[in-house]
């Protein structure tokens, strides 16, 4: 359906199952059930599982300053970002991915800029 390799495929169901997303089952009618309800499993969770922290550049993440940070003006801009796609995506049920029309749809954030904010840059 997807054309995934098979061990690619493998490990992403490996890491959901170690990170509690899933759970399997050996034998001939084995498998992979989720470990929860899908409304209560954000895609946040399964993007961190699978991939890891989440960060826009690899600075954001830095808990020391680099030789330019006296003079970066993307550093803090940037984790605001990553901040609110971090928000969005804890809103994100795997259940609202699923179906196009459920009766309860997370409100998802509107991103713009303040109008003091935008004399700024």
């Amino acid at each position: 359906m997807y054309s995934i390799p098979q061990e690619a495929l493998a490990k992403i169901l490996q890491r959901l199952t170690k990170g509690g997303l899933l759970t399997s089952q050996y034998g001939t009618n084995g498998g992979y059930t989720l470990a929860r309800d899908p409304r209560k499993i954000t895609a946040y969770e399964v993007i961190r599982t699978i991939e890891g922290p989440l960060f826009m550049t690899s600075c954001s993440a830095a808990t020391t300053d680099c030789e330019q940070s006296d003079r970066c003006t993307v550093r803090e801009p940037l984790r605001k970002v990553s901040r609110t796609i971090e928000e969005v995506l804890n809103k994100l049920t795997i259940w609202d991915m699923t179906e196009p029309e459920h009766e309860s749809t997370p409100e998802l954030v509107t991103l713009g800029w303040p109008s003091n904010k935008a004399e700024e840059i």
